[in-house]
């Protein structure tokens, strides 16, 4: 067992010694501030008050975005935030993606990924949140992820509207040559008695004021936080105005189609280019594989006039791959897991008391063990993988959406050789992402082609056979259990060793060109972070490397760490003859968040009808905790999920709208995955190709799906995530009361019961 030093210790460690001398030059630094931004447009016809606010002349509100919207409604949000302090109404506000500036770097994801317990207020954590924090912020890495996107921005957002308010008013008052405390705003107006001026008239002399600070309004005064509002996107999209990557139509435009390998690890050997030449409408045929290096698949992209002389083309078109394994197999890649699952080769997330002592001799405890799994995972979002890129006068040009635009200029500069000033990104919103935008291999690709074909746009498009066998893909995973149950019925031990692939190993090689090492949070947690209060536990991890490409996918180690941990929990509840609810209760912290929720949902479940039973879990994650409650039957030898019943503490609510949607999406998102979902590898290739055989939940199977949010705190925690841990094991746990048959492997079918 990988021990020594702590666990936290040897991060501290590990950060003071690798990044020392980086960390400490940095540590001198000032804070770098949030709320101007560098860039700017000359060429703008509205007045900008920060790196955030913009009037424009017609009155309204331009708030820049530093988010990508996949469907989440992360725009609405963040507009709410600003609006709330500058005393507009919503209607009054248009968003804009924010351009590349540090101010608009995502910190809280960054530091979310330290795996520190929950429990843990050491100085060694404090010094190492403060660390990570300089970091990101020196660093500026603009994400979407994480289910931080409000999170993030709570503070920074709100003093954006709040200053550019300052700003207004005071300019205002100049006018009047009146105390500044004797004007106010309110819609869109400063007011003095009975005189008033629009923002619009007031922004030229207002961004000339100077104020040091700003005063945010109290949760009391609020008028747009908490409370339901429209999306800002539901009419264009629900009117088919909205502009996704995949529509973009540019004059001149080519279009790509792209062959990739058949066989993870397979590099090109030879094509035969002139074989297709006198195809209708071909273009060019393009080598990408060395653009893209080691940042994603290599390929071969013919380009036409069309998509779909492109796309008849490029499978007509003579390719020859060499390389990669091909006795690659989803059972193979089990039999690595399984072996690696031996104390030696694990790395210790969490200890308390002495877990092992207590199962090597139990002294008359009764002994319990279990082993769970969980396959590989697409992320099929329904928007396939498309990106537009020109090349001209020394310029490019991209259009797509993308979760990290930070790294998407980086690699533009990189592999053209532009300064960044040339570079210009048209961010789109997403048809879905769930993760798969946090990669870049797709702009590899594209920046390429378009190098091969200056001065014309090209429009990249996978189709959906490309997008389910090249993916980066939720790492499949195993879990042991070991566990020993006191007299009384509660948990007196509890051993977890898991192994999986590190998808922060892979994500910074690919995205990074930095070697992964050390720890990976995303692999155990939901794991290490047990909220159950347990005198002697140990939880670890065993990283094995994968020839399967991984990445992250919504809600990452929680996806399928909840699954295990919960449904352990409940055979161990079956053990000790106490009701699975019951069972929890007494196992968390009086008064704590995870109390709350549960009891709550205890409050709203009434008993199941004849031939159906119910199924509960509990988890917390993004700083959200969420108990859940699945009404479950079987007919005909297939599952059927009645109900879904949610209770969430995700904090202070800023849109009930927005966190109700994302709850739900987040069922249906969970549910797909634990009845249908797995990707399967055979002869080195994944076997599934389209929705035929990586089904997704039809809307005639969905569940009726009931949403309670209990009053928060005082900020926003994460929303877009948290729905998709639970909804796995509370299914099973309902299948296991109905059925008497245990199931432990992902996903969930009644012939597979171990």
């Amino acid at each position: 067992m990988k021990q020594g030093f702590s666990p936290r210790r040897r991060l501290v460690l590990g950060l003071l010694g690798a990044g020392g001398a980086l960390a400490c030059g940095w540590a001198a630094l000032p804070p770098r501030q949030r709320l101007h931004a560098a860039f700017s447009d000359p060429a703008a016809q509205s007045v900008a008050l920060n790196g955030w606010v913009q009037i424009a002349p017609d009155g309204q509100i331009i708030v820049m975005v530093h988010r990508t919207e996949m469907g989440q409604g992360i725009h609405t949000g963040l507009a709410m935030l600003v609006a709330e302090e500058l005393e507009v109404s919503l209607s009054q506000v248009r968003v804009q993606p924010a351009p590349p500036d540090p101010i608009y770097a995502n910190l809280t994801a960054v530091v979310d990924m330290l795996p520190f317990h929950p429990d843990d207020d050491s100085l060694s954590r404090r010094l190492t949140d403060w660390l990570m924090l300089k970091t990101a912020r020196e660093i500026g890495l603009q994400l979407t992820g994480g289910s931080s996107g409000i999170r993030d921005a709570w503070q920074g957002l709100r003093e954006a509207g709040a200053f550019a308010r300052g700003l207004l008013v005071q300019a205002a008052a100049a006018r009047w040559k009146v105390a500044v405390d004797a004007c106010a705003a309110r819609d869109g107006r400063v007011w003095y008695q009975q005189q008033s001026f629009s923002y619009a008239e007031l922004a030229a002399d207002a961004a000339k004021q100077q104020i040091s600070s700003v005063q945010l309004k109290p949760a009391s005064a609020f008028r747009l936080i908490g409370k339901p509002q429209q999306r800002l996107d539901a009419h264009a999209k629900s009117h088919a105005q909205t502009t996704f990557g995949i529509d973009v139509r540019l004059p001149g435009m080519l279009f790509a189609a792209i062959r990739m390998p058949e066989r993870f690890g397979q590099q090109l050997a030879s094509m035969d280019a002139a074989a297709i030449r006198q195809h209708p409408g071909v273009q060019a045929v393009v080598d990408v594989s060395a653009d893209v290096g080691q940042g994603g698949y290599p390929g071969v992209a013919v380009v036409a006039d069309s998509y779909w002389q492109a796309r008849q083309a490029a499978d007509a078109l003579p390719v020859v791959w060499r390389g990669g394994d091909p006795d690659l197999s989803s059972e193979k890649i089990r039999a690595q897991l399984e072996q690696a699952l031996t104390p030696a080769a694990a790395h210790v997330y969490h200890y308390k008391g002495d877990a092992r002592g207590v199962l090597v001799n139990p002294e008359g405890r009764r002994i319990l063990k279990a082993e769970y799994s969980a396959p590989f995972l697409a992320h099929a979002a329904m928007e396939p993988i498309s990106f537009t890129a020109h090349l001209h006068d020394d310029k490019l040009e991209l259009w797509g959406a993308t979760q990290v635009p930070t790294v998407v200029y980086k690699l533009a500069q990189h592999l053209t050789g532009l300064p960044a000033k040339n570079i210009v990104l048209h961010e789109l919103p997403a048809g879905g992402a769930f993760g798969r935008r946090l990669e870049a291999d797709m702009v590899r690709q594209v920046i390429a082609i378009a190098k091969a074909v200056k001065g014309r746009p090209v429009q990249l498009i996978w189709n959906r056979s490309d997008d389910m066998q090249h993916d980066m893909y939720r790492p499949a995973a195993i879990a042991r259990f070991h566990a020993a149950l006191n007299e009384d019925g509660t948990i007196a031990a509890w051993e977890n060793l898991s192994a999986s692939a590190s998808i922060a190993h892979q994500f910074t090689q690919r995205l990074l060109g930095l070697p992964g090492m050390g720890p990976d949070k995303s692999t155990a947690e939901g794991e290490y972070d047990l909220c159950y209060q347990i005198s002697n536990q140990q939880i670890s991890h065993a990283i094995v490397h994968s020839d399967v490409p991984v990445g992250y996918w919504r809600s990452v180690g929680h996806s399928h760490n909840a699954f295990f941990k919960e449904c352990f929990i409940d055979e161990l509840a079956a053990a000790a003859g106490v009701a699975p609810l019951e069972f929890r209760l007494r196992h968390l912290k009086p008064g704590s968040r995870h109390e709350a929720v549960l009891k709550r949902l205890a409050e709203t479940r009434e008993p199941a009808p004849a031939s159906q039973a119910w199924g509960v879990a509990l988890h917390a994650c993004f700083g959200s905790v969420v108990a859940m409650a699945a009404l479950v039957s079987v007919q005909a030898d297939q599952i059927r999920v009645h109900r879904i019943r949610v209770v969430a503490d995700c904090g202070l609510v800023v849109n009930p709208n927005l966190v109700q949607q994302q709850l739900e999406s987040g069922v249906v998102f969970g549910l797909s995955a634990a009845l249908f979902g797995e990707i399967t590898i055979e002869g080195g290739k994944v076997r599934q190709s389209n929705f035929h055989d990586y089904p997704v939940m039809r809307i005639t199977d969905l569940p009726q799906i009931e949403t309670v949010l209990m009053p928060g705190g005082d900020m926003p925690q994460g929303v877009g995530e948290i729905a998709v841990p639970p909804v796995a094991p509370a299914v099973a746990n309902a299948l296991a009361a109905l059925t008497g048959q245990r199931l432990r492997n992902l996903p969930l079918r009644l012939h597979s019961v171990r």
